[in-house]
């Protein structure tokens, strides 16, 4: 415990000597410990006791709370990327190698509070998975969503604590955007199954948060390449996150989409393949029997045959008929397999039904 103790120790004072004073005292950012314990409590609270606690209840309907809560994340995002393209990116930063700014002026200042503002959306986000919970969406509780959500609040504190501003901030921007359409789906999507037709664009959405992490690895990775006063620390920080996040949502994406289209695809084979699997299965007893097409054909195992309700085949006097007649007859093909055969031998008629089983 002593030696834990001592680490701890080490590890604040390194933090009070090399983290930013402008933030130093802000919420939360004193010490990494309250934002990882945040973080474990949401996934002890999705993934254990939440479902546990729901397990037998019925699911809870927040139809007008969705609509509230994805309206009001929509506003909080746009208004952090608003903060995040007045604070430099609207025409002072470099996209190419941004040093953190320290000067005491307005600009610098405001992108440090929406540094911190981004560290704190993070949290409202949890909510989107205890909405989840509470209306026994187990499936969407993926472990894609859980790793996204309880990660992205650690990873953030470490750019306000140390680097509230520069090159990195490109994340948050980026990120801010996307879910300001994210969030905008999400409402329509609360607001009921009339409003289901204008959300054809879904799969298009993961797709945008997949170009999104690509341009921050191109972003983040260009400053390996060339000389830049920014912590190569942080590069990789931010760099790496975005190669995990990448391969996890092409991987949902592969699976919700292009999964769904193989299934699709294998069902059209199948429906395909079955008729002609099932004349060649059961070809000996067709005859008088049914048949999926227009089937005109005189051949012995198909005669009197019947295809969409249309008369087949007639049998003659040289040859053995369907019905079991060799005198003259004329045969005529019945739906469902049954047969209707009208034999006509002098002045006496007969009426046979024969159903193929």
């Amino acid at each position: 415990m002593a030696l834990v103790m001592k680490y701890i120790n080490i590890m604040n004072r390194y933090m009070d000597t090399h983290g930013d004073p402008r933030t130093k005292d802000w919420p939360m950012m004193s010490s990494p410990f309250p934002t990882l314990a945040v973080c474990l409590t949401y996934v002890y609270l999705v993934k254990v006791l939440g479902p546990r606690w729901m397990e037998n209840r019925k699911p809870f309907r927040l139809q007008n709370t969705l609509i509230i809560y994805n309206a009001a994340q929509v506003i909080f995002s746009a208004w952090i990327f608003y903060e995040c393209l007045m604070g430099g990116w609207w025409g002072h930063y470099n996209f190419n190698c941004q040093p953190v700014e320290y000067a005491d002026t307005p600009r610098v200042n405001r992108m440090v509070h929406a540094c911190w503002w981004y560290y704190f959306s993070k949290f409202t986000e949890f909510m989107d998975t205890i909405f989840f919970v509470l209306r026994k969406k187990e499936s969407q509780i993926t472990t894609l969503h859980v790793i996204h959500h309880g990660c992205m609040p650690m990873s953030v504190w470490f750019g306000v604590k140390f680097t509230p501003g520069g090159h990195s901030t490109f994340f948050g921007l980026l990120n801010t955007f996307v879910h300001i359409i994210m969030y905008t789906y999400y409402m329509f999507s609360a607001m009921g199954p009339q409003f289901q037709k204008y959300l054809w664009w879904k799969k298009y959405l993961t797709t945008l948060q997949m170009v999104q992490f690509i341009l921050i690895m191109v972003h983040a990775f260009q400053l390996l390449f060339i000389e830049c006063n920014y912590p190569k620390a942080f590069v990789w920080w931010i760099g790496m996150h975005a190669v995990m996040f990448f391969f996890l949502f092409n991987e949902f994406y592969k699976q919700a989409y292009k999964g769904r289209k193989s299934q699709y695809k294998n069902l059209l084979m199948f429906c395909l393949q079955r008729p002609e699997k099932l004349r060649k299965e059961d070809e000996p007893l067709l005859a008088n029997g049914h048949a999926n097409g227009d089937c005109q054909t005189t051949e012995k195992k198909l005669l009197n045959g019947h295809a969409n309700g249309k008369l087949m085949a007639n049998g003659s006097s040289s040859a053995k008929s369907s019905n079991g007649y060799s005198s003259s007859s004329n045969s005529n093909g019945y739906k469902n397999g049954a047969v209707l055969a009208n034999g006509v031998n002098g002045h006496t008629t007969e009426l046979t039904q024969r159903k193929v089983k």
